[in-house]
């Protein structure tokens, strides 16, 4: 009986030699492709470029945001709804949830699929990724937030990477695990 106990430590200790000797997949190496724009408001109109990226998308659009006031690019996503694109968008309950927020409220008016994130501390992303499946795979990124203040007040930057289609799915992958834990939105706690 003694050797069993004794055999069982030294496997767990093994084990935790093993597993800790591999460090964790702390990120992936995608090859570089496809161009790069970078707008800094708020010298330049990256909310401009955000609004090109919403123009230009055929299939899909997947938002993430931690602040979400942008009644223009409510309105851009809120178009591309209207013309067939799947429309998603993903808000830091937090930041969205205080307040008569109309750019939220255009969007569950016109039918687009809103959830809050509530598992973490911060849902700090700032992500729109369109057509992710290609073509036209783009991802915009940065820490730009979906504001008027981001636009007109703040020092921000953005990255909008076109044609980086392994890239796109990656965010878009990471968009859909952040997804599964928001909980859907279908009316806003407020009047607009």
């Amino acid at each position: 009986m003694r050797e069993w106990r004794h055999a069982g430590a030294r496997c767990a200790l093994a084990v935790v030699a093993m597993l800790t000797a591999t460090p964790a997949l702390a990120s992936r190496s995608l090859p570089a492709r496809g161009t790069v724009e970078v707008a800094f408001s708020p010298a330049d109109d990256a909310e401009a470029a955000l609004l090109r990226v919403i123009e230009a998308a055929r299939d899909t659009l997947h938002v993430q945001a931690y602040a979400f006031t942008s009644r223009r690019i409510a309105e851009a996503l809120v178009a591309a709804h209207r013309r067939g694109v799947q429309v998603a968008v993903l808000a830091d309950a937090g930041m969205n949830a205080r307040g008569a927020n109309r750019a939220l409220s255009q969007l569950l008016a016109a039918g687009v699929p809103l959830a809050f994130e509530t598992r973490y501390a911060a849902a700090h992303n700032k992500v729109l990724i369109a057509d992710a499946a290609g073509p036209g795979c783009t991802v915009a990124t940065g820490s730009y937030n979906f504001t008027w203040s981001a636009r007109h007040r703040n020092a921000e930057n953005l990255l909008v990477l076109r044609d980086n289609c392994p890239l796109a799915a990656a965010y878009r992958d990471n968009w859909v695990r952040h997804r599964a834990d928001a909980t859907p939105i279908t009316e806003l706690p407020w009047k607009p």
